[in-house]
């Protein structure tokens, strides 16, 4: 198994959680989103940051819109779509199961001593 792999997988399999849950606390321009998600270590560049973005306005879940800047050009902002807090109650439900199920694996082996 190659750990770093695994490592990767997994966070890229909560970046759009926490990506929408960024979102929620209320507009929010795409840098100030990095500059979060760099600083939890989920290791993001905008290159995987933008694609993401892209996908849920796609599919319904965030919008944008421009907001000119008086130190530069205009900026996209960020926030969710009525859908978009929807689904992001669905996967906070399921993270929370996720957690409760992994925490329970992880503390019988550690409580029996087994790997």
């Amino acid at each position: 198994m190659n750990i770093e792999n695994a490592q990767i997988q997994m966070r890229k399999g909560i970046l759009e959680f926490c990506i929408l849950h960024i979102i929620s606390r209320g507009e929010v321009y795409a840098t100030n989103m990095l500059e979060e998600l760099t600083a939890a270590h989920m290791m993001v560049v905008e290159g995987t940051l933008y694609p993401i973005l892209t996908r849920l306005k796609n599919a319904g879940l965030v919008e944008y819109k421009w907001v000119e800047s008086p130190s530069g050009p205009p900026r996209k902002y960020y926030s969710l779509t009525p859908t978009g807090f929807e689904s992001l109650d669905k996967l906070r439900e399921t993270w929370h199961e996720l957690a409760t199920s992994t925490n329970q694996i992880i503390n019988h082996t550690q409580l029996t001593g087994q790997s």
